[in-house]
């Protein structure tokens, strides 16, 4: 949630991150109206009880002395009406005021660049030559169903479309990403996290999720629990509604999860393999920070994901998200792209984003320095998304005979294989 105070005083600073955004901005005008008529309704609460408060105290005094006090009670029974009305409009103006604030999106860096859609995001680095075959690459689908390993038809046959089954050492293959990637980030100080798979609509309001990615979400009928879209729905609410010492600041997590999306909105898109899919694996990285130091922290994450790719020899680009692409929560966001060789280009694998506040003042995460409390900052990527990553080695480390060599950073957690078929 945005700092109310930037619509009260500050609301050009709104208009121009909508417009960076290509939101239309004529929501600032509903914003304005209803921030208005809240503060006229509190403010003319507040006469009421100031009247009732003072009408009270007289009747008190008149009543010790004996004076006729009719009146009075007259004239309280007609404010107690009038409060009654001014509680019933003050609770759906709040109501309404919430609904508008919950779904105003983040306020985007200054350094953001403007743009409407991922064709203008901006390349910022890359890393790694993408590989030359001495023969037709296969995509991972082709490879995986070769191999054995990967079984499209089983998930669809179990569940329904966008749903897969790994065998034998495609299985094997994912617990070794899984395990290599929680053990690479715990050694830089990441604190391992396994949380819940199921949270309330408490806890997907506090990053964001809700009510803006309702249909997204996969919601249990019948009950007020959802599956999550990601680890960093319950492993930055772990200290929400909690107010942190600075000595605690900052705090890194890294946790493995399966993920639940409804993909609403993909329809055509990636109907083939594993690429966009309802259930997947991914290891989160959460970071809760000190507000002077998100954007140095926001570097040192992406950094992080950038290492684990290099470590797996995956050649890969950097790109700085625009204004139209960049995420509803996002402060500003780096989505890290690792090569496909069958599609010829590079593939999102990780996204990196700072949120600043707006998923603290959400959550009322804070931490006390001196006396006084403020706001954290939230920072979270993908460190990553393990059926991309798999799709990436299955592909990047083909070889001509259809077998697959696995990275060396990986043998050990393949129970020292150094192959898959061949």
């Amino acid at each position: 949630m945005i700092d109310p105070k930037i619509i009260e005083n500050n609301i050009y600073v709104l208009e121009e991150s909508l417009k960076k955004r290509n939101i239309d901005i004529s929501i600032i005008e509903s914003i304005k109206k209803v921030s208005k008529d809240r503060r006229e309704i509190i403010k003319n609460r507040e006469t009421l009880l100031s009247k009732k408060n003072s009408l009270s105290k007289e009747f008190g005094e008149r009543k010790r002395k004996g004076i006729d006090i009719s009146d009075i009670e007259k004239e309280i029974i007609i404010l107690n009406n009038e409060l009654e009305k001014m509680d019933e409009l003050a609770k759906n103006i709040e109501l309404e005021y919430e609904s508008i604030m919950l779904n105003i999106p983040n306020i985007l860096s200054e350094d953001v660049p403007y743009g409407r859609s991922e064709e203008d995001n901006v390349e910022v680095k890359k890393w790694g030559q993408p590989r030359s075959f001495d023969f037709n690459p296969l995509p991972h689908w082709e490879i995986g169903k070769n191999l054995g390993i990967l079984d499209i038809e089983v998930g669809t046959k179990l569940t329904g479309s966008r749903f897969y089954v790994l065998m034998g050492d495609g299985a094997l293959l994912e617990r070794a990403l899984i395990n290599f990637f929680l053990d690479f980030y715990s050694e830089r100080g990441y604190k391992e996290v396994w949380p819940p798979y199921i949270v309330n609509s408490n806890t997907m309001t506090g990053t964001g999720q809700l009510p803006k990615f309702k249909d997204e979400l996969f919601k249990i009928e019948g009950l007020d629990y959802y599956l999550i879209p990601t680890a960093e729905v319950p492993v930055t609410n772990i200290h929400s509604d909690q107010i942190l010492s600075i000595d605690e600041l900052p705090k890194y997590y890294c946790s493995f999860t399966a993920c639940f999306r409804k993909e609403a909105g993909s329809y055509g898109k990636d109907t083939r393999g594993i690429m966009r899919v309802h259930q997947f694996s991914k290891v989160e990285l959460v970071k809760i920070v000190e507000p002077s130091v998100s954007e140095e922290e926001h570097q040192k994450l992406l950094n992080d994901v950038e290492d684990a790719l290099k470590k797996l020899g995956l050649p890969y680009r950097v790109i700085l998200l625009c204004g139209g692409d960049t995420g509803f929560s996002a402060s500003k966001c780096y989505d890290v792209e690792v090569w496909i060789p069958s599609e010829n280009r590079y593939r999102e694998i990780s996204s990196v984003s700072n949120f600043r506040d707006f998923q603290a003042r959400r959550a009322k995460i804070r931490y006390k320095k001196d006396g006084k409390n403020y706001l954290v900052h939230t920072l979270n990527g993908s460190g990553l998304a393990i059926g991309r990553t798999m799709i990436a080695i299955m592909e990047n480390y083909q070889n001509k005979d259809g077998s697959i060599t696995i990275p060396d950073a990986l043998v050990p957690y393949m129970k020292g294989k150094k192959t898959i078929g061949g």
